[in-house]
């Protein structure tokens, strides 16, 4: 009787497994025939402030120009945790965009400020990021009239600057700009901030004239 009873158990179990298999197969069949697409990475939405500017126009500085309302200038003492050579170097800094621009000023002849020196200072500072860098594309900026000549700087990539400027009247003046952000660099999320504030740097550029 035991035997027979195994025997009877087994015959269920084993037709409880086919069914079983039978239901599970085109399962298996669907979940092999479907192609997985990964989702792109999202970034939080960037709200941009309207677009208005001011003059700085501060006494004894060797320079005016148009920035941002937006945008805050402060004076600066270092300039990565060495002493500026004059006082007119400042930040033109974003609050509300986590960045902020770097502009050193030097004079043209004044003790080691060789112009061509200052020239290829500038192209060196860009270009030691290229071990970053996707891509390098400069650009002639300026204004004739007001005696501004330069190059504007994209670079491409994860570079810790990726919008750098220069300018000068190639005499006296020599003004050089570097965008930095208080984020890790990273060339997707930053793209459309980097965009935004390449047209205030531009502005700026535009609208500068020396004194």
């Amino acid at each position: 009787m035991n035997c027979k009873r195994n025997r009877s158990l087994s015959t269920v179990t084993a037709r409880l497994k086919g069914c079983f298999m039978l239901l599970l197969l085109p399962l298996l069949y669907t979940a092999c025939d479907q192609t997985y697409t990964p989702k792109p990475r999202g970034y939080f939405q960037i709200t941009f402030p309207k677009r208005e500017y001011r003059v700085f126009d501060q006494p004894g500085y060797p320079y005016t120009f148009e920035y941002p309302v937006y945008a805050n200038i402060v004076k600066d003492s270092l300039f990565f945790g060495e002493k500026t050579e004059n006082p007119f170097w400042i930040n033109v800094e974003f609050p509300s965009l986590n960045g902020k621009i770097y502009m050193s000023y030097k004079e043209i002849g004044k003790g080691e400020n060789d112009f061509q020196k200052l020239v290829n200072d500038a192209f060196k500072m860009t270009y030691k990021h290229t071990y970053k860098a996707e891509y390098i594309e400069e650009k002639s900026i300026g204004n004739h009239d007001n005696h501004i000549y330069g190059l504007f700087y994209d670079v491409g990539g994860n570079a810790a600057s990726a919008k750098q400027f220069y300018v000068t009247d190639s005499v006296k003046h020599f003004l050089r700009g570097a965008l930095y952000f208080d984020a890790a660099p990273n060339a997707d999320s930053l793209a459309p901030v980097h965009k935004f504030l390449q047209e205030d740097m531009l502005h700026l550029v535009e609208t500068l004239k020396w004194r």
